[in-house]
Order: structure tokens, then sequence, then C-alpha cells
């Protein structure tokens, strides 16, 4: 999978894959809803992906969290200040968007994982892209109403928490596409599996919640997936849930 590749998933909808992190561009007409930003390294990749699809920065109407991570969070802060574009999230994830905590791995669960394939050469990645810099957004805003957004691609914020408290995916029930964030990924530079699953466990805030929104998502009409790491899924949403789960569910706990 080439960093900066553009993948049009459906009328208006484009996943990209930056380094490592995914996004994803709604437009509607000239009007653009950017959902997450990847790393602060990954401006100018952001800047280009906007341009193949088609849009100047000045387009993006409103940029939406999946999470307050430094792989998605990225240049919100830059392209609110320098474009005016407002920066959403699930009210939960507000203050850690502001940096009033931080929930994160830390550097220690990274060493301690430090023997498991993948880990360092994603870590050494993730701080020449400014995995580690401060990239708080100073003024997160609640979403404005409940259900669809008034936005470009109406997407209907989700609450899936466990990866953070306020993890959101995002669904478009008309295009039947679930926009996932980290709460269900298909691939990541640390994990030798491919297609649905869950991130590692130390990327985790709540292990627990993060399996239990699994149901969140199986609830969820789609038959295309769009992660925050790995490629885009086609296939029931419902299904590569449970496929996540059964991926997640230790041998000894199977029936």
């Amino acid at each position: 999978m080439r960093e900066g590749t553009l993948v049009h998933a459906a009328t208006g909808v484009h996943l990209v894959h930056g380094s490592n992190t995914n996004w994803v561009i709604l437009s509607e007409g000239d009007a653009v809803t950017l959902i997450d930003c990847g790393y602060p390294g990954d401006r100018q990749q952001v800047l280009d992906s906007l341009a193949a699809a088609g849009h100047s920065p000045e387009a993006v109407t409103a940029i939406l969290l999946t999470h307050a991570h430094n792989d998605h969070l990225g240049s919100a802060e830059y392209l609110s200040r320098t474009f005016g574009a407002p920066v959403y999230a699930h009210p939960a994830e507000v203050p850690h968007a502001r940096r009033e905590f931080l929930h994160q791995v830390s550097l220690g669960e990274v060493l301690r994982n430090s023997w498991r394939p993948g880990v360092l050469p994603w870590a050494v990645h993730a701080l020449r892209s400014g995995g580690t810099k401060d990239a708080r957004v100073s003024k997160p805003l609640p979403f404005p109403a409940a259900g669809a957004l008034d936005l470009p691609g109406h997407p209907v914020p989700v609450h899936t928490p466990g990866h953070t408290a306020g993890h959101c995916a995002y669904h478009l029930p008309g295009a039947g596409i679930v926009i996932s964030g980290d709460g269900l990924v298909t691939g990541h530079p640390t994990s030798r599996m491919r297609g649905p699953q869950l991130l590692p466990v130390m990327f985790d805030g709540d292990r627990g919640r993060t399996r239990d929104s699994l149901e969140v998502f199986e609830k969820l009409s789609g038959d295309l997936l769009l992660p925050g790491h790995g490629p885009l899924h086609h296939g029931s949403v419902s299904e590569a849930a449970g496929t996540a789960r059964e991926r997640a569910t230790p041998a000894r706990q199977r029936s």
C-alpha cells in the first residue's frame, strides 16, 4: 500500500493512506468534510490529498476527529487556524483534544513491546512524524447536534469508546460506509494479521470497552469499511466486527 494513495470509495468519498494512518475526505460540491488528519508530519500529504480530490484547503467546512491521538489529530489545529474550519469531536474526546490529559501509548509500553515484530520501526516512524509533538487543538467543539451532521457527506457520529473514552466512528448509511477510526482496523505496522482486527492491546486505553464497542459496529449497516489503519475493506461491516472479535478472543475462551 503506497503512502499518499487516494482511494475512491464511493461518490464523494475518498480514503487516503498517509504515513501509517488514514484519513477520509467527504466531498459535496465544492465543500469538504475532513475526517482525521494523520500525523503532524503528514501535513503536506493532507494538502496534496485535498488537491488530488479536486479541492483547496479553503474548501474544508469542518474537521471531524475519530479520536485525539497525534497520528489522527495531526494538522487539525493548523487547518483550523489557517483556513477557519471548526474541529469537532465526541464530547468525551474534546478535553483530550485540548490536551487537558493525554491517553496515548507510553514510551515505557513501547519499550516493553519492542521485541514484537514491527514495533521498533513503527516507533521510529512515529517519532519522526510528530507522534510526541504537542498537536493539541485550542478550540475543539462537541458535535453540534445528535444524528447526521449538517456537513458535506452528512456523517452520523457513532460513539465507540475503548481505544479512547471519546472514540467515534462515522456512519454514512446511504452509502453503506462505516469510517471506523481505530475502533476496527484492517492492518497496522505492528500487526502481522491482515483483514478486520483490533489494534494491538498496548494502543487501547480500555481493551474491554474496545471489544464491547464491536457490538456497536455489528449493528451498523454497511458493506464498505474505511479504517484508521489498513486498506479499505469490502464486505459486511457487521461480519468484519465479528471477525475482529474472534481474533481478539484468546483461544482458551473460545467455545
